[in-house]
C-alpha cells in the first residue's frame, strides 16, 4: 500500500481550522542526482539504529532489573513487607506516564542528541544510587526518579525513527529497535545469575550490585550518546546537504516546517477516535509484558528452582520471542500489513495464559505457556507501535501520537505491578486473569482501528480518485 497524500483526518472540513502545512508531506522532490539509495540506507542504519538499541537495552535494563533483585535478598535486607515490593514496582510509572508528551516537545527543542544522553545519563545515576539505598522510602524515591529520568527514551526514541524511514522498511528498524527489550530481558537473567554469586563482595549483598554495576555501564552509555545519537535528518552533520533532502524527500518529512505544538493542535488531535485508540492498543500488550518483565523469575521459581537457575531459565522464552519479532517484521514490511501479524501475538498470548490458568502440574506444560505469553505479546508490541505511528504524518501528530500511545499505554504498569501477589502464589489464578481481560481488550481495539483505517482509505479513494488516494497501512 502506498503512503498518505494528504491530513491524516479523514474528516478534511473539521481539520479545516487547523494548518494543514504542517501535517501535509513537503512538496520536496527527489533531486536528479546519482545518490545511491540502498548505499544510504545501510548508512542510516548504522548510524540511527544501533545507539537507539544500546539506549533501550540500557534503559529497560535498569527499569527491570529489581524483578531479579527481588529475587535475591532485597526483600529481606530492606525489611518490606506486604505489598510493598509491588507498590515499588508501581511508583515508577507515576512520573513516567506523566512526563512523556512534554519530554517528546523537550526532544524537539534540545534536539535528541542532547536530551536523550541527558536522560540515560540522569537514570544511570538513578540507578547507582538504587544501590545503596537502605530503607523502604530510599526505595521507593529512587524508583520515582528512575521513572522520571526515563520518560522520555522510548516514546522519543520512536519518534525519532520515524523520521528516518518510508513505512514500507520501517517495521524492521522499529522492531530492531523494540528488541532491545528482550535483549534486555535475556541478558538480565545472565548477568543476574553471575552477580548473584557476588553476595557479601566488599560487604555488599548480590543485588546491590546488580543496581551498581549496571548503573556505572548506563553513565558510561550516557555520556556516549551525547556523541553518537543521530538527530533529525535536516540537522543531521554526517550526511551532505544533497543526502539530507533526498532522505526527506523520500521519506515525506520534514522537521523544519513543524510549527509549536498547541492546545488547540493537541485537542485536535485526540477529536480523531482513532487516535485515541492507539493508546488502547498499546495498553492492552503492555499488561501482559510488563507483568512477564517483572514477575517472570518470580513466577519461574514457583516451578522449582534454585536462585541461579531460576535467572537462566527466564532466558529462553525472551529468545524465543526475539525470533518470533524478527521473523514477523520482515513478513510485516513485505507484505505491507500489520493487523493480522498484531492478531497473531494475540492470539499466541491468549494460548499461553490459558495454558498457565488451567494447568497446575507438570513443569514443561507451565513453562510452554510462560514461553506463548512472551512470543504473543511481545511479537505484537513493535508492530502495534510501528503501525499506529507510522499512519500519522506530519511533526505535530507523531510528536503528540507517540507519546500518547506511549504514555497512556504504560498505565499498564499499574495494572501489571499488581498482578502477581505474592499471597497468590503459586497458581496466580488474578493475575492471569487480568492479563487476558486485558489481552481480549486489545483484539477489541485492533479490529476497531483497522476498521476506521478501512473507512478512512475509502472515503480517501471516493474523495481523491482511485489512481490518487494514497492509503494508510492496514
Amino acid at each position: 500500500m502506498e503512503e498518505k497524500e494528504a491530513d491524516h483526518s479523514p474528516d478534511v472540513t473539521s481539520k479545516a481550522s487547523i494548518s494543514s502545512a504542517e501535517n501535509a508531506p513537503p512538496t520536496l522532490e527527489c533531486p536528479p542526482n546519482k545518490i545511491d539509495e540502498k548505499a544510504l540506507l545501510r548508512k542510516i542504519d548504522l548510524r540511527v539504529i544501533p545507539i537507539l538499541f544500546l539506549l533501550y537495552l540500557a534503559a529497560f535494563l535498569d527499569r527491570v532489573n529489581i524483578a531479579n533483585a527481588l529475587t535475591l535478598r532485597l526483600p529481606q535486607d530492606l525489611h518490606l513487607k506486604g505489598n510493598e515490593s509491588n507498590v515499588a514496582l508501581t511508583i515508577f510509572f507515576v512520573p513516567y506516564v506523566l512526563f512523556e508528551i512534554p519530554s517528546n516537545v523537550l526532544l524537539k527543542r534540545f534536539k535528541p542528541h542532547v536530551w536523550l544522553s541527558a536522560c540515560i545519563l540522569a537514570f544511570g545515576i538513578v540507578m547507582l544510587c538504587q544501590g545503596f539505598v537502605q530503607s523502604y522510602r530510599g526505595l521507593l524515591a529512587t524508583r520515582f526518579f528512575l521513572g522520571l529520568a526515563e520518560a522520555g527514551v522510548f516514546p522519543g526514541c520512536f519518534y525519532l525513527i520515524s523520521f528516518w524511514y518510508k513505512r514500507e522498511e520501517s517495521q524492521r528498524r522499529f522492531t530492531v529497535f523494540w528488541s532491545s527489550v528482550l535483549f534486555a530481558s535475556m541478558f538480565g537473567g545472565l548477568l543476574a545469575s553471575a552477580i548473584a554469586n557476588m553476595h557479601g563482595v566488599r560487604g555488599y549483598s548480590s543485588w546491590r550490585w546488580i543496581f551498581i554495576l549496571e548503573g556505572i555501564a548506563t553513565i558510561v552509555i550516557g555520556i556516549g550518546a551525547y556523541f553518537l545519537v543521530a538527530d533529525f535528518p535536516a540537522d543531521a552533520r554526517w550526511l551532505s546537504a544533497e543526502e539530507k533532502e533526498f532522505v526527506i524527500a523520500r521519506t515525506e518529512t520534514d522537521e523544519r516546517a513543524a510549527s509549536p505544538i498547541t492546545v488547540r493542535k493537541v485537542v485536535s488531535f485526540f477529536g480523531d477516535v482513532k487516535n485515541v485508540i492507539g493508546g488502547f492498543m498499546y495498553f492492552a500488550v503492555i499488561v501482559p509484558i510488563y507483568s512477564y518483565s517483572y514477575f517472570a523469575p518470580t513466577i519461574v521459581k514457583t516451578l522449582g528452582y534454585s536462585t541461579v537457575e531460576t535467572q537462566l531459565h527466564t532466558v529462553p522464552p525472551a529468545a524465543a520471542a526475539l525470533a518470533l519479532c524478527l521473523i514477523l517484521a520482515y513478513l510485516s514490511d513485505r507484505l505491507r500489513l500489520r493487523f493480522p501479524f498484531i492478531f497473531l501475538g494475540f492470539l499466541l498470548t491468549t494460548a499461553g495464559l490459558a495454558i498457565l490458568l488451567t494447568t497446575h502440574r507438570g513443569f514443561h506444560v507451565r513453562y510452554l505457556g510462560i514461553c506463548l505469553v512472551a512470543m504473543g505479546c511481545f511479537s505484537a508490541g513493535p508492530i502495534i507501535v510501528c503501525w499506529y505511528v507510522m499512519n500519522l504524518t506530519g511533526h505535530t501528530d507523531r510528536s503528540i501520537g507517540s507519546a500518547w500511545m506511549i504514555g497512556f499505554g504504560n498505565t499498564g504498569g499499574f495494572v501489571a505491578t499488581f498482578c502477581f501477589l505474592a499471597k497468590d502464589a503459586p497458581f496466580y489464578h488474578i493475575g492471569y486473569s487480568i492479563c487476558m481481560g486485558a489481552t481480549c481488550l486489545g483484539a477489541l481495539a485492533v479490529v476497531l482501528y483497522a476498521g476506521l483505517v478501512i473507512l478512512e482509505n475509502n472515503g480517501a479513494r471516493k474523495r481523491d480518485g482511485k489512481e490518487r488516494a494514497k492509503k494508510l497501512y492496514l
